[in-house]
Formats: C-alpha cells, structure tokens, sequence
C-alpha cells in the first residue's frame, strides 16, 4: 500500500522518501513506500490525501490526473459516506469526460457524464452495449427526473392516484422507475444511432435516486445526472460485487477509475414501469413490491423492458 499526502498550497515543498522498516526480500530491491509533500512553514492549509493499491496485475496512481497515458484511478471511500473529499479527483474525472464505476445501494454501476458524448460512446465500447439500446441514468433528485423525462403520473380526480406521491416515499431507494424521457435527455440515452422501426417509437428511460452516501455525495456535485449500467462479468451473466475484481477485469478495457465502497450483495433494483395504465413490476429486485405495484406477468413484455434498459444496478 502506498501513501501520498500533499500539505499546502502556493508554498515551498520539501520531498522525502521513507523507506519500509521491514527487511527486504533476497534479491529484492528496495522500494518507497511513502511520498510526503512537506510545506516549509506552518500555516492552516488545505490537506489532500489518497490511497492507493498496487498489485501485479495493475499499477494504481495516487495523482488524480486524467490523460491516455495514466492508469486505472482506485480510490478507497468509507461506505458511511465520511471523508468524502476523497471523491473530488473522481467527480473531477467525471466532469472531463472519464467512464468509471461507483457503489450504488444496489450492485455497482459503470457511469459517466450524461452530457458528455464521445464518455458515453466509450461507456458502451467497454460495457459491449448495443448502439441501439437506451441508457439508464442516476439522479441526485427529483429535480434531475422533472428536467430528463416528463415525470410521473400525478391525480386526475377521476379516480387516477397521485403515483407522485406514492413514489416520493421510496425514494431515494433501490427502485428503477422507467419514464418517457423529456427533450432535454440527449437522444444517445434514448435510441443513439439508430433509426429502425424497432427502436424508432421508444423515449423511454430508467432513472434512479440511489440511497447510498458515496453515490449521493458524487451525484450532488455534478451539473447533470450520470449514465449509468450495471457492472457484470465478460463472460459470465453474473453481477460483480467486488471492486478490486471489477478493477481487474474493467481496466484493460479502457475503464478510467473505480471508486471501491465496499464488497455489495448481488441484489439489483426493483425495475417498474411506469408508462403503462398501471406501475408494472418488470423485475423483481431489493426493493419490495408496494401496494400501488403490478406484477408483470406477461414475458413477451419482460423481455421488451430487458432490451429497453441494459443490465440497469
């Protein structure tokens, strides 16, 4: 494990190297285990620090530069959502049009700027998605649903329920609510490049408010919601929970950083859609089935909501 800290601002530094108190190995050579950036007077400056793991398979790096020459960027998060500066390289990465994966309060998710279109070409070459199929996206509010789809379905007073309020008291939560998809949402998110009959009629999208401390703290910090889609194996249908795994296998492919939260249980959202006479339940998931819900009892259907949203945390 290395170790980087950097004190001060607009001052002079002094650099040391600190080597390990452990004997080294037979006919191995000596390493640094800790950089320290020290500034030459005291003063209440601002402090930034980073760890970052090393493995044979992957050399992390503890500066938060984005250029095609860096590697993978592993940041460690607490998953209650304390120390949450440490975030600040990834949402800068974000904001420059990085595709990385973060913890939901589901599975984990490989995202990217929603605005950023060459990301989001990038997001679908790693994950292998389709260019016809639509892209989910995670949302900080309700704000963020109200501006990128046309919202939920709201009372009539002819017997139609207000679903508005219905879905206000399980969110944040581990729902995915399928809307149609307002003419702010770029239409790479909805039908990106393709003009077929199959594809053509559907402005749809899933959109989620993810109740975890370290998405959320990401989320608050961005100008838009995220493109998001599940994080699986290659080569197996098998939903991946382990982040330093997930480092293994996505960093050859291109993926630019991955913020590890913790190990999750292989448990996805509770997808519904919300575009039809009636909330229907189209896969069951971590979030239990509400009163106001349907199930989904026809497969033909189910499998239309599969090609609609990929693999959505």
């Amino acid at each position: 494990m290395a170790e980087a800290v950097l004190c001060g601002e607009k001052s002079t530094h002094s650099l040391s190297f600190l080597r390990s108190l452990a004997a080294p190995q037979p006919g191995a050579a000596p390493f640094i285990t800790r950089v320290r950036f020290v500034t030459s007077k005291p003063a209440p400056l601002r402090v930034l620090a980073m760890s970052v793991k090393r493995s044979p398979k992957r050399l992390k790096y503890s500066a938060p530069r984005f250029t095609k020459e860096d590697g993978l960027l592993y940041v460690e998060a607490d998953p209650s959502g304390a120390g949450n500066w440490k975030l600040e390289p990834v949402i800068q990465l974000l904001k420059e049009g990085a595709v990385g994966v973060i913890p939901t309060d589901t599975v984990y998710a490989i995202v990217c700027h929603l605005k950023s279109d060459s990301a989001i070409e990038h997001l679908r070459r790693i994950k292998n998605i389709e260019p016809s199929k639509p892209l989910s996206i995670l949302c900080h509010s309700f704000r963020d649903i109200d501006t990128y789809t046309m919202g939920f379905p709201g009372g009539d007073g002819q017997g139609h329920a207000n679903l508005f309020r219905a879905v206000k008291r399980c969110l944040p939560g581990p729902y995915t609510f399928i809307l149609t998809a307002s003419k702010a949402l770029p239409k790479q998110c909805i039908r990106y490049g393709t003009t077929t009959a199959k594809y053509a009629s559907r402005k749809n999208v899933g959109v989620r408010i993810p109740d975890d401390p370290i998405c959320q703290a990401i989320l608050e910090k961005m100008d838009a919601p995220l493109i998001c889609t599940s994080v699986k194996s290659p080569t197996e249908n098998e939903w991946m929970i382990d982040p330093v795994v997930i480092a293994d296998i996505y960093e050859p492919k291109g993926l630019d950083f991955v913020v590890d939260g913790g190990k999750r249980v292989a448990d996805p959202s509770t997808v519904v859609d919300m575009t039809g006479a009636n909330p229907k339940i189209v896969r069951q998931g971590k979030g239990p089935k509400l009163p106001w819900m349907v199930e989904e009892e026809d497969d033909v259907s189910a499998l239309h909501v599969n090609d609609l949203i990929p693999s959505v945390p």
